[in-house]
């Protein structure tokens, strides 16, 4: 007697983990091993930096693909072939081979290009609505000097003054009245929009102290400008 009460009191107890367990199951109860290994694998795609054409498959009907960002760009570690797609449909070039990250150097490169375009050109509009409709014209540099000397003027280290050349005879030839006659973008560097630098633009230590902050706030140095330059023709 003793024994089938044992077995009968065994059998209970099981019955009563395993109904409410399977009963749990049946309802679709969140927070599931399989919900949890989901979730774990994104964050471990994301994480691992892996970059999967169509999605990573774990066993059968399971996957975990990098979805695109809300603006409908590829996620941030997405292929570079995804990346370069993306750069293609928003009219941006990008060299053969180029990494993911100068993929996406290149396309905020173009998206800050086209802002700059647009407030030059809503600052030429503004400049005419103030004046009455009359587009006053730019005071040009007719003072003298030399190349070393307006970039020792500027602030520039002589380190950079090789990066600086390369830049400047590529935008300006040395010209400090340069303007280019579609974006308006002016003087030796082509400061665009050409009303952010002191004095209208074309002071050649002006525009060079323009780009000093340009260079270092945009790419971290001179140096990095360079290699953006030589990568793209344009910075």
């Amino acid at each position: 007697m003793l024994n089938v009460f044992a077995g009968v009191a065994a059998f209970g107890f099981l019955a009563a983990y395993l109904v409410p367990t399977a009963a749990a199951m049946a309802e679709g109860t969140p927070g599931s091993h399989y919900d949890t290994a989901q979730a774990d694998a994104q964050v471990y795609v994301a994480a691992a930096d892996l970059a999967p054409s169509g999605g990573l498959a774990f066993g059968a009907g399971y996957g975990v693909s990098l979805q695109p960002q809300a603006d409908g760009s590829p996620h941030p570690k997405a292929s570079a072939e995804e990346w370069a797609a993306y750069a293609g449909s928003q009219g941006v070039e990008v060299p053969a081979g180029a990494s993911r990250e100068e993929i996406q150097a290149a396309i905020d490169a173009a998206a800050k290009k086209a802002e700059e375009e647009a407030e030059a050109e809503e600052a030429k509009k503004a400049t005419v609505a103030s004046t009455g409709g009359v587009a006053l014209q730019p005071v040009l540099y007719t003072g003298g000097g030399s190349p070393a000397e307006w970039m020792a003027a500027a602030g520039i280290a002589q380190g950079d003054w090789g990066y600086v050349d390369y830049i400047v005879s590529r935008e300006s030839g040395w010209n400090p009245n340069a303007t280019n006659a579609s974006s308006g973008a002016c003087g030796l560097v082509q400061a665009l929009p050409c009303s952010k630098v002191p004095g209208g633009g074309y002071n050649p230590v002006a525009n060079l102290q323009w780009a000093n902050g340009y260079a270092v706030g945009r790419y971290g140095s001179w140096a990095s400008a360079y290699a953006f330059w030589t990568s793209n023709h344009w910075w």
